[in-house]
């Protein structure tokens, strides 16, 4: 599918699986604005983007740090002051948190990294960006969740308060569907295990193995995602699940 018509916000873009998304949308035509905690770091993922030939009026940077509500705001208003709507919200950004012990982690690690910028920001920045995705005669809002969420999950090495913070997400996100749909927006979440993620501008990228002994991809869930925008409006996947390897 091509994205020309597409208007896309896409969080925590400035590198790992937001730069992987943010190339892979600009490939397929979509105009995108990109988000990093700062705006050096989008600026960087912009580049790359016009140097693969995309259209440089057709890809923005931002700077915007989830866990600052006033942050999130101004960069809903910047975007609002490029376009008159938005058709797809990608909630990436999410702080990792590793450590199995729920002491190896500071006050401030748990409240103002993992829980603000996936739990908090998350919300924030689907209630910011929500006007402008009903201004769109397709509206879809995808959500980097992750296994982390699913209940019963227990695999990861990932802290405590990482897994909070994704439950959080799975919660809101759950909610946000059901009560999103009368007005035509489509909630999409994927909760993916630990996945390869390889550079969308290598070798690499097209030459992945991709067999059902291998780790997921990036490649995968980013065929998720398209898949799943590009359904008919009245198909509605709530969700993507992936067996833990």
């Amino acid at each position: 599918m091509t994205l020309e018509h597409h208007r896309v916000v896409i969080t925590a873009a400035g590198r790992d699986f937001g730069r992987t998304l943010a190339l892979r949308f600009a490939s397929r035509g979509a105009e995108v604005h990109l988000s990093a905690r700062t705006l050096e770091a989008a600026e960087r993922v912009r580049e790359e983007i016009r140097a693969q030939g995309h259209d440089a009026d057709r890809v923005h940077a931002y700077a915007c740090d989830l866990t600052d509500p006033a942050s999130v705001r101004d960069f809903a208003a910047a975007v609002a002051a490029r376009t008159d709507h938005l058709d797809v919200l990608v909630n990436n950004g999410s702080r990792y948190q590793h450590g199995t012990d729920l002491l190896s982690a500071s006050d401030e690690d748990v409240t103002d990294d993992t829980l603000a910028s996936g739990a908090t920001g998350t919300v924030l920045a689907t209630k910011a960006f929500l006007p402008l995705l009903l201004k769109s005669a397709g509206p879809d809002i995808v959500t980097m969740v992750s296994g982390c969420g699913e209940t019963g999950h227990h695999p990861s090495d990932a802290h405590a308060a990482f897994y909070a913070a994704k439950s959080a997400q799975a919660g809101f996100t759950e909610i946000l569907s059901r009560r999103l749909r009368d007005e035509g927006v489509r909630v999409i979440s994927l909760y993916p295990p630990d996945f390869d993620n390889h550079d969308p501008l290598s070798e690499a990228w097209e030459g992945a193995p991709r067999t059902a002994k291998d780790p997921l991809t990036a490649q995968s869930l980013v065929d998720c995602i398209f898949f799943a925008i590009g359904q008919p409006r009245d198909c509605f996947i709530k969700s993507f699940h992936f067996e833990q390897v």
